[in-house]
């Protein structure tokens, strides 16, 4: 057996970021960035109100309650077309540019009207209540960084500033097969052997939940020149994916065949990893495409995609955090094991007491019993060792 920390960095070391595209940032939510966006446009692109009132020189109500003469009525989209006096103010509504002469805005509610009087009930600072040029952004500015997660507050701020064009990392497209002649699909009766693919259905899942692109590669039976027309398809074909997840037939046994198929395609390396579950862990690269030879047990096969492909799929996404937070939790309960020489990942169920997290086991701790894993928040860290007690503090990798 392999550290993890070993296969981990073997696995990072061969899965470059993807090229770079031109998208408009309407199409570019949750991808990152590969080249920084400047504005050439100031933020508000001029003065304005920030509230209904009216537009007033603050002077005018220094000893409030005082009386202005209201001369005009401007409203958003409006352009000032007289210039407040003094004495005078001008009705103005959010968003309005400010019209010169006024330099302050008293909110509605601290005013009241009777014919083209205002009676304005309070003293107002400079500023009040205005929104400066350039107050957001100004021109020439680095509004974000290549490297930046584009988010929905990222494209409103795109969109304000005019850009109809980014530079970002492509959208990962990942292709996802399962093998194994007992797989079936659909609500059919099972004939015996037979179990339904469970495997395909998170991992295409998860990598939504991941924000990348899913391709259903469908199920292949144990069968050598099925496993290459699949593999090929997506590793050499005209529509490749970025990188392909396989999960089932990378233990040692005689009917394994995608070892087989995948070794005579590209460079594989099939390793043995000092973790439970999911210590056997294929990974290479057919063509250009990386492959992960992920185990057929489920909960193996998640556990599997959140060490090894998830990391790997971000980075090469262009993302800079790569691995899921870990935190300290207080254990209620017991997490027993026994000495193995690898670390136990533990599904437990975590919540948040007082800013601090406390975790229980969400159930069986098989690598076939998924519905224990459906339960998890998170994965208790355990060493190699005699597990945890009550109350000890463990370290857990948060899955939501």
């Amino acid at each position: 057996m392999i550290p993890l920390e070993e296969a981990q960095k073997y696995v990072l070391g061969r899965c470059p970021v993807v090229a770079s595209v031109k998208r408009h940032p309407n199409d570019s939510l949750g991808l990152v960035l590969a080249a920084e966006v400047m504005t050439t446009e100031a933020v508000p692109p001029f003065a304005n109100t920030a509230m209904d009132g009216f537009a007033v020189r603050a002077s005018d109500t220094q000893e409030a309650p005082k009386q202005l003469k209201v001369v005009d009525t401007l409203a958003a989209g409006a352009v000032p077309q007289v210039m407040v006096q003094a004495g005078e103010a001008i009705r103005i509504m959010t968003g309005a540019p400010m019209p010169p002469g006024a330099d302050a805005v008293i909110m509605v509610e601290l005013t009241s009207v009777e014919g083209d009087q205002v009676m304005v009930e309070a003293e107002v600072p400079e500023g009040n209540h205005v929104r400066n040029a350039g107050e957001d952004l100004q021109p020439g500015q680095i509004v974000f960084a290549a490297g930046q997660v584009l988010t929905p507050g990222h494209l409103g701020v795109l969109a304000s500033i005019g850009c109809v064009e980014v530079l970002v990392r492509e959208p990962l497209r990942v292709g996802v097969v399962s093998t194994g002649d007992e797989l079936i699909d659909g609500p059919q009766a099972l004939a015996p052997g037979q179990i339904r693919d469970a495997n395909r259905h998170s991992l295409l899942a998860l990598l939504a939940e991941t924000g990348f692109v899913g391709v259903d590669l469908g199920l292949v039976p144990d069968n050598q020149e099925a496993l290459e027309e699949a593999f090929s398809a997506a590793c050499l074909g005209e529509q490749r994916c970025h990188a392909v997840l396989s999960s089932g037939g990378v233990s040692m046994g005689d009917f394994d065949y995608v070892k087989v198929v995948l070794d005579r395609l590209g460079d594989m390396r099939w390793m043995q990893v000092a973790i439970k579950p999911a210590k056997p862990l294929a990974f290479g690269v057919v063509g250009e495409v990386p492959v992960f030879g992920l185990p057929g047990n489920p909960v193996s096969s998640m556990v599997s995609f959140e060490l090894f492909a998830r990391p790997a799929l971000r980075a090469m996404a262009g993302h800079e955090e790569l691995s899921r937070p870990r935190v300290l939790a207080t254990l209620e309960g017991a997490l027993p094991r026994h000495l193995d020489g690898k670390t136990h990942f533990n599904r437990v169920a975590a919540t948040l007491v007082d800013g601090r997290y406390r975790v229980r086991s969400a159930g069986g701790q098989g690598s076939h019993q998924l519905s224990a894993m459906a339960a998890a928040d998170a994965l208790a860290v355990l060493p190699d060792g005699p597990g945890a007690q009550d109350g000890d503090q463990v370290e857990v990798l948060l899955l939501r």
